[in-house]
């Protein structure tokens, strides 16, 4: 199924083979994030949180951007005793990607820069294009920095680099210190990362999903809770229905693939 959500001015999607794919679409500001920008990814992932036919969203900015960060226009018009609603909009945007149901995989074509940064922190899985360029600014900017989740994907050593230094990265260091899974030519991101996607969104959506619950609930147990939290959870899911056909189908696709080697 393809579709296209309308109602939002600057996000795009589109659902096809149980991948749904969300585009920030604000080419003439870099992407920036704007309020209603933000109102607009809170509201897409809460969306797309509920339904059943999505086993795994991407969210990119294209091929040639991601998000420039914070609208610095908006910013310069807040004062500190005004300052709570815009704060909330950023956090809301935040918790609704970290905390949706499915997998989101997010595609980094351009510059994903403070806010826009912060975006691809709240994802799964970072993949990036060769163009692609990340830095936390909030400190050059007199604003504290989100450091948390950054340290569990990249080690508290080297998110105290990034947060304090407020460094430009290209996407072959973002991929050296772990931030990126895999860097691709510019101009091939989108299809690749579709590829991926589209074989994840073939195996089972309550998996997945229990997969990234898991790997959020392990870090704040000891190691022997965390153990025994993984035992419950994979007797939940061995000699399932579901389980025995997936057994049956790869055992059919393994024993083809004898069968022609045997044969050729």
């Amino acid at each position: 199924m393809n579709e296209l959500f309308m109602d939002f001015q600057h996000l795009l999607l589109d659902v096809a083979d149980k991948v749904a794919t969300v585009t920030i679409n604000r080419p003439d500001k870099g992407n920036a994030l704007a309020p209603d920008v933000l109102e607009e990814v809170t509201a897409m992932f809460g969306h797309l949180n509920t339904r059943e036919d999505v086993h795994v969203i991407v969210f990119t900015g294209g091929e040639r951007y991601f998000s420039a960060g914070f609208d610095l226009n908006e910013i310069r018009k807040l004062e500190k005793v005004s300052n709570e609603a815009y704060t909330a909009l950023f956090h809301r945007a935040y918790r609704a990607i970290l905390f949706c149901e499915q997998p989101v995989i997010c595609a980094v074509g351009g510059a994903a820069i403070a806010g826009g940064f912060d975006l691809t922190m709240m994802c799964d899985i970072r993949y990036a294009s060769s163009r692609a360029k990340f830095g936390q600014r909030e400190i050059v900017l007199s604003l504290t920095p989100i450091v948390d989740p950054l340290w569990r994907i990249i080690g508290m050593g080297r998110a105290k680099e990034v947060a304090l230094t407020g460094r430009i990265y290209d996407a072959a260091e973002a991929e050296r210190m772990g931030y990126v899974s895999k860097v691709f030519p510019e101009g091939e991101l989108l299809s690749s990362v579709g590829q991926i996607a589209k074989e994840m969104a073939s195996y089972d959506r309550g998996c997945l999903a229990e997969t990234k619950r898991l790997s959020n609930v392990v870090l704040s147990q000891d190691l022997d809770m965390s153990m025994r939290t993984q035992e419950w959870l994979f007797r939940s899911y061995i000699g399932s229905e579901d389980n025995h056909n997936r057994i049956d189908a790869l055992q059919a696709q393994l024993a083809a693939a004898r069968k022609a080697k045997a044969s050729s």
